[in-house]
């Protein structure tokens, strides 16, 4: 594993090129050429909606929603959502598949930047997941971004947060990976495949510990009501392990 250079990082937006890339070969529904990790949506969904104790007609708000895999699983089961995300291509293919899946009428997809957002007590749930609105940002997350998250909670409302284990990438790193143990962000070249072929582009993650997600919620102002180590198509109520990729943060706004 070789060591990511103090100071390299991506420019804002980096994301966007590789959205272009995938299209639909990322996610769309009732399609089987797509990226593995996003095969168990509905797995996750259901654990989410139990964990953060949601009912149908709740509003939620997916910040760094892709092509909106989890919001449209949501408002099939009968919640309203809004999607928010950086890439245009990403939120065309969410509101495509909205008409498709007959869920327009419970789906608001806007193209925009999650650091910006200013929600006040707006909605029921707030998810941020696979590390979009979150871990991509290449070592700009910090206490102010959760807490505008938060932020958009009503009070007392939960909201679900996955970021990649810092732990985890160390322990299994891939030759040419490389980590920057200060800002904790990890990068990578990875060959990506579309329907047209493949292509090799620059990845880049920021990690985290569970402590630093611990931290970073206090100072954000939001209660922990759990940090659970899982695996994407496997959310769970399972102990954080360097052998699970992701921490999924579980935390309320407080009444």
């Amino acid at each position: 594993m070789e060591s990511n250079p103090l100071g390299a990082r991506p420019k804002p937006g980096w994301f966007n090129p590789i959205a272009d890339f995938l299209g639909s070969a990322y996610w769309a529904p009732n399609t089987s050429r797509v990226q593995a990790f996003t095969t168990g949506t509905a797995q996750e969904v259901a654990f989410l909606v139990e964990a953060l104790g949601l009912h149908p007609g709740n509003r939620v708000l997916d910040l760094g929603c892709g092509p909106g895999r989890h919001s449209l699983a949501l408002a099939q089961a009968g919640f309203e959502c809004v999607g928010i995300d950086l890439s245009q291509t990403f939120v065309e293919l969410a509101e495509a598949s909205a008409l498709t899946l007959g869920v327009a009428n419970r789906t608001t997809f806007w193209v925009g930047d999650v650091s910006n957002i200013e929600f006040d007590a707006e909605f029921d749930a707030v998810i941020c997941l696979c590390q979009g609105g979150f871990g991509l940002l290449a070592g700009g997350e910090d206490a102010a971004l959760i807490k505008r998250f938060a932020q958009a909670l009503k009070p007392g409302a939960a909201m679900a947060m996955s970021a990649f284990h810092a732990y985890f990438a160390v322990r299994y790193a891939e030759s040419g990976d490389s980590f920057d143990p200060r800002s904790g962000v990890n990068h990578e070249i990875a060959t990506l495949r579309n329907a047209g072929g493949e292509a090799q582009h620059d990845l880049w993650t920021t990690c985290f510990t569970a402590k630093e997600l611990e931290y970073l919620a206090a100072a954000a102002g939001i209660a922990v009501e759990g940090i659970h180590g899982v695996t994407p198509g496997d959310y769970g109520v399972y102990p954080v392990s360097v052998d699970r990729p992701e921490l999924l943060l579980i935390a309320r706004r407080l009444p």
